[in-house]
């Protein structure tokens, strides 16, 4: 289960995905936007720009962008920052591995098998949507029902 934290970097990185690479949004604007707690928002966005996901500027004019394109900008790279490995269990872990302390075969244990998969269908789905990727999905699609 994803957490608050991650859920709130996700949204304000959608956020700033919806406005021009030059165009910067104070921490004010995108809590007020998106409804998140302004504190909060500010210590996730310190933890993006460290990893090099926003850039800043501050002073008059200043606020946050993206600090690369939407595209190059995945789900997985913001839910590893924000909650750590996307695996169920550590052994299957491709990151952050460990062994399970109780297990006597990893090669046929069964339980591995299965949470191996649920991992790696995790991992390509979060893996392989970006955060332009999103950006569409949400967009009517001309001739397209809603």
């Amino acid at each position: 289960m994803l957490s608050q934290k991650c859920k709130y970097a996700l949204l304000a990185l959608m956020a700033l995905a919806r406005e021009p690479s030059d165009k910067l949004l104070l921490v004010s604007e995108i809590a007020e936007r998106e409804n998140l707690p302004r504190k909060f928002l500010e210590a996730i966005l310190l933890e993006l720009n460290r990893n090099g996901l926003v850039r800043s500027r501050r002073g008059r004019g200043g606020g946050y962008a993206l600090a690369k394109p939407a595209d190059l900008i995945t789900f997985g790279q913001v839910v590893r920052i924000m909650d750590g490995p996307l695996a169920p269990l550590a052994c299957v872990s491709v990151n952050y591995y460990r062994r399970c302390d109780e297990c006597r075969d990893e090669q046929n244990c069964e339980i591995r098998r299965v949470m191996r998969r649920v991992r790696d269908a995790i991992a390509a789905e979060l893996d392989g949507t970006s955060l332009a990727q999103a950006l569409a999905e949400g967009r009517p699609v001309p001739g397209m029902a809603a």
